[in-house]
């Protein structure tokens, strides 16, 4: 336990520095939401149409900015390795990073998007339900970027690979995430859509850590 503590507190050590990413994906957040105004018009009825997939959208975007660090840097400079040869699990060292990186990118946007939610004049009676879904499905979010991060820690440069192996993988909590905030806004029953975000993310949850784990041992070979 206290292994699992040192190696949390140290992500999240490195995230909060300066240049750790953490104010990263909050910026394009909040950069991205507040750009949609000057694009679409200010017309609230216009603007409430387009803000729960506004939302949902700049937040998936905004969690891959900082996953190509989750592994890279610690492959660099040797620390992957040692932490792969530590008592704990790897299993367990990946769900601890995405956890990091979940409390520093996706914790803020889901703190964040009331407020944004206001500017684009969401409906009332969709705001706890955007939140509620942001909640439950930014977790998978970072586990699935956890995925993409270990089968592209050996490629220099793997951004852009990493994007691409990672988006189609999110479209599944985005549709049922963004549907339960727009049911609470048309009078459907947002509840099926909130349950189906949630078990997606306890899904991701029991297996991307393995998946993960299996690609990290592919590339520390």
């Amino acid at each position: 336990m206290s292994a699992a503590r040192a190696v949390l507190a140290r992500e999240l050590a490195l995230a909060l520095r300066s240049g750790g990413g953490a104010g990263l994906g909050l910026a394009f957040f909040l950069t991205a939401v507040l750009l949609v105004p000057f694009g679409s018009g200010p017309e609230p009825e216009r603007l409430a149409t387009v803000a729960v997939g506004t939302l949902w959208v700049a937040a998936l975007l905004a969690s891959l900015l900082s996953l190509d660090r989750l592994f890279q840097a610690d492959a660099e400079d040797g620390t992957l390795d040692q932490l792969a040869l530590a008592p704990l699990p790897l299993e367990a060292l990946v769900a601890l990073k995405a956890t990091g990186h979940w409390l520093t990118t996706g914790l803020p946007l889901v703190i964040a998007a009331p407020i944004l939610g206001v500017t684009l004049s969401l409906a009332p009676a969709s705001m706890p339900w955007l939140v509620a879904s942001l909640a439950l499905g930014t977790p998978a979010l970072s586990f699935l970027g956890a995925v993409g991060a270990a089968i592209t820690v050996g490629v220099r440069r793997g951004g852009l690979l990493l994007s691409i192996l990672v988006l189609p993988l999110y479209v599944p909590t985005l549709i049922f995430g963004a549907r339960a905030a727009t049911a609470a806004s048309t009078g459907a029953d947002p509840l099926p859509a909130l349950v189906l975000t949630g078990g997606l993310t306890l899904f991701v949850l029991a297996g991307a850590p393995f998946a993960a784990a299996a690609a990290l041992r592919v590339n520390l070979r």
